[in-house]
């Protein structure tokens, strides 16, 4: 080995044993490993300012920005507070409509903010039909998770691969290109979660509803008790003396207010004018991509810069959305993609890859490959997997003497659906802390999960991606 493969081979296991050791911020561990590769000499400095200005950093900056604008204009929270109530109307089945709705809407705007402003109202809802929240706060971030399969900019994953196989000479995915594949993986995995999910939960589910029922019927006691007294005492009413205070509400009035305060946190007043520009201009953005008039880094950058000149949002707002942990995670992680892809350690992991697997032909590397990929990402972060794998299975392709694309779809679909812990993907920490899952509930629900949407794919990515 050369002096600057072992040094990008080291960089590499650093990086990555500190990422899983989980001490320090994944951005910073990437940056420190960009860092210290240039210092090397591994990689040029052109590479790394590539690295930071490359398309995929654009144009999630720029969506990070329209996103950020929509969250902000009230829009998303009124579109999810109208999908409640006919939750509330219709029962179970309303909020796994509702669910079904966030899914959608993750194909197009970052999932956190969706899961963060519906969670609170899905658990509120599920309480009142005495439901388990747990039944559906993990289907919530699972189901937003594969919404994001559906798009090229569903996830920030999708992106990089996108970006790192353009590096490689592949031709660009269109915006809806994978759309026919992300969307059988949605439903596969939507559909289980539906029939079979929550029953995978077996006692705690049971338990919770049992405390829910009794809990209702102590309310109901309650408040019958309280209307009693106060027919008795409607005729004995008086008015406060001077200097006498009279407290309106019980303790448990006040306890009904904390949790709309914190509940709504999130949430924002709507506002007609800034909710429709933001989603024209996404809208046009969205056009512009889908219809090949510019590329999808120039269409979000131009989207975020108009925002800002029509005065929806202020250019602090739009820097407060930009996420610049993400970002620089991405870049950082680039960089030591690329370090790997010059230095031929990629092609030499691909050969000795080939070797094991080359008598299986193209599907098997397929399959074995999305393995891995799953098996990685439920470990290290989605844009590490990412920037790992990707040059792999280009080269994994070109040694096996087939169209790349398959192999590159692969890689976006196993990076983001890995279901089996609740730390491989924010959505699911947020769900693990609201909900009161164990770690052991998610490997329950998402092991399975995990197998269901494999299986998903390597039947949906060759019919619509041929070898």
């Amino acid at each position: 080995m050369t002096f600057d493969q072992i040094a990008a081979l080291a960089v590499l296991v650093g990086v990555v044993g500190v990422l899983i050791h989980g001490k320090l911020r994944a951005d910073v561990v990437a940056l420190t490993g960009a860092a210290v590769l240039l210092l090397l000499g591994v990689v040029r400095p052109v590479e790394v300012q590539g690295a930071f200005a490359s398309p995929a950093v654009i144009a999630l900056a720029g969506l990070f920005v329209i996103a950020y604008a929509i969250e902000l204009s009230g829009l998303l929270g009124l579109m999810i507070r109208k999908a409640t109530q006919l939750a509330t109307r219709i029962g179970a089945t309303g909020i796994w409509i509702v669910i079904g709705l966030c899914g959608s809407v993750g194909g197009f705007l970052n999932n956190t903010p969706v899961v963060v402003l519906a969670a609170p109202v899905i658990r509120d809802v599920a309480v009142s039909l005495r439901l388990s929240p747990k039944r559906f706060l993990m289907p919530l971030s699972h189901v937003t998770v594969m919404g994001g399969l559906l798009t090229l900019i569903g996830t920030s994953t999708n992106l990089l691969v996108n970006d790192m196989a353009r590096n490689a000479g592949q031709p660009v995915f269109s915006l809806f290109e994978i759309t026919p594949v992300g969307l059988c993986i949605a439903l596969a995995g939507g559909l289980w979660l539906y029939f079979v999910g929550a029953r995978q939960l077996g006692r705690s589910v049971e338990k919770d509803e049992a405390e829910a029922a009794r809990l209702a019927e102590e309310e109901a006691a309650r408040r019958k008790a309280e209307a009693s007294t106060w027919r008795r005492g409607l005729f004995s009413f008086r008015l406060p003396r001077l200097g006498e205070s009279r407290n309106l509400s019980d303790g448990s009035g006040d306890a009904h207010l904390g949790d709309v305060a914190l509940y709504g946190a999130g949430d924002r007043p709507f506002r007609l004018r800034p909710a429709l520009i933001s989603l024209g201009v996404f809208g046009l953005v969205i056009v512009s991509a889908a219809l090949g008039w510019a590329p999808i880094a120039a269409s979000a950058f131009a989207g975020a810069v108009a925002l800002i000149l029509l005065r929806v949002i202020t250019p602090e707002e739009a820097y407060a959305g930009l996420r610049p942990e993400i970002l620089l995670l991405i870049a950082g992680m680039v960089v030591v993609g690329t370090a790997i892809e010059v230095t031929g350690l990629a092609q030499a992991g691909a050969g000795r890859l080939i070797d094991v697997i080359r008598p299986m032909g193209p599907l098997g590397a397929l399959i074995v490959l999305y393995g891995v990929t799953l098996f990685a990402t439920e470990l290290l972060s989605n844009a590490t997997v990412a920037v790992l794998i990707t040059p792999v299975a280009v080269a994994l392709a070109d040694s096996l003497g087939v169209d790349p694309r398959p192999f590159l779809v692969c890689v976006m679909m196993a990076a983001s659906a890995a279901f089996a812990t609740p730390f491989g993907y924010q959505t699911n920490v947020l769900v693990f802390n609201m909900g009161g899952y164990s770690y052991m509930d998610f490997v329950r629900v998402g092991v399975p999960l995990n197998l269901i949407t494999w299986v998903a794919a390597m039947v949906a990515i060759p019919v619509f991606f041929p070898f």
